[in-house]
């Protein structure tokens, strides 16, 4: 029963002024298991890079240039140093012994390597020398996946 106040008058109910955090948290946890189910359903975003798989058998002979820096180059022929030089003196270098193989100057490839710090760049101006000398089947190295 409502009780009297002082002057025998009903005392009026007061509201409390709170939050009632039940419900709030109900929804939450309703929601995050919603989440973690549906999670693992999302199709996850794919990057379709290209890559190499298993290269063909490599040549018999082959002429790999390896850059130890922007202004010098390793020759190697057939996996065996055969000399250090500067870039400039690459084509004049490459081009006869290109040219003396036996099965003329396009059955030998020229193949460029590089470490991962050597400047894209440097590269670049390897691949142009060469070109404007003519030489036949220039390539860069790379590592396969083997797949």
């Amino acid at each position: 029963m409502a009780e009297l106040n002082a002057r025998g008058g009903r005392r009026a109910r007061r509201t409390r002024n709170e939050i009632n955090m039940v419900p709030f948290i109900d929804v939450m946890l309703v929601l995050l298991i919603i989440f973690m189910v549906s999670a693992p359903l999302l199709p996850t975003g794919v990057v379709d890079l290209p890559s190499i798989g298993k290269a063909r058998k490599a040549p018999e002979k082959v002429i790999e240039v390896v850059l130890e820096d922007a202004d010098r180059v390793r020759l190697r022929i057939d996996r065996k140093d055969v000399d250090t030089l500067d870039v400039s003196e690459l084509a004049a270098r490459i081009k006869p012994l290109q040219e003396e193989a036996a099965g003329g100057p396009s059955a030998v490839p020229v193949i460029i390597s590089a470490r991962k710090d050597v400047r894209y760049e440097s590269v670049v101006r390897v691949m142009d020398v060469l070109q404007k000398a003519g030489v036949a089947r220039v390539g860069l190295s790379v590592r396969t996946t083997g797949g």
